[in-house]
């Protein structure tokens, strides 16, 4: 007979937990005002970055994201078409384009994130930086070994 796993409890606990999260942040209601802009979760992270972070040029957000830039590129150009993103030159290098959100569509896209980063602030909070920083790269390694 095989001594069980230590960590098989913790395993269990997880995979029942994920599809309750995922499921979850599915049901987050799209504000009426993005809804007819067929958003993918790719749009999500675009949106969190630009929020969180400020205006930023495509290459900054494609290393962000961990894609390519011409990926970053055509939703950029798909959401300006629609509104929901615009472009500014930079002063700094008129060569560069900043990218935000649109005025009209930032409340709309805070209202939608809020919720899940308020979650994500008052069960990190607590933590120690070295507690924050075990959870964050545990998740990335998960993500990871799935990715294989």
């Amino acid at each position: 007979m095989s001594t069980p796993d230590p960590t098989d409890d913790a395993v269990r606990e997880l995979l029942l937990l994920m599809p309750r999260l995922v499921g979850r942040g599915k049901r987050l209601p799209l504000p009426e005002q993005l809804q007819s802009f067929d958003l993918a979760p790719r749009h999500l992270s675009l949106f969190s970055l630009l929020l969180l972070d400020g205006p930023q040029t495509v290459s900054e957000l494609a290393g962000k994201l961990g894609v390519a830039p011409t990926t970053v590129s055509l939703i950029v150009s798909d959401l300006s078409r629609k509104g929901v993103l615009v472009r500014r030159e930079d002063e700094a290098d008129r060569r560069r384009r900043i990218i935000d959100i649109s005025t009209e569509s930032r409340p709309a896209i805070s209202q939608w994130l809020s919720p899940g980063a308020q979650a994500w602030q008052q069960v990190l909070r607590p933590l120690t930086a070295a507690q924050r920083r075990m959870f964050v790269d545990t998740l990335l390694a998960y993500e990871a070994v799935l990715a294989r």
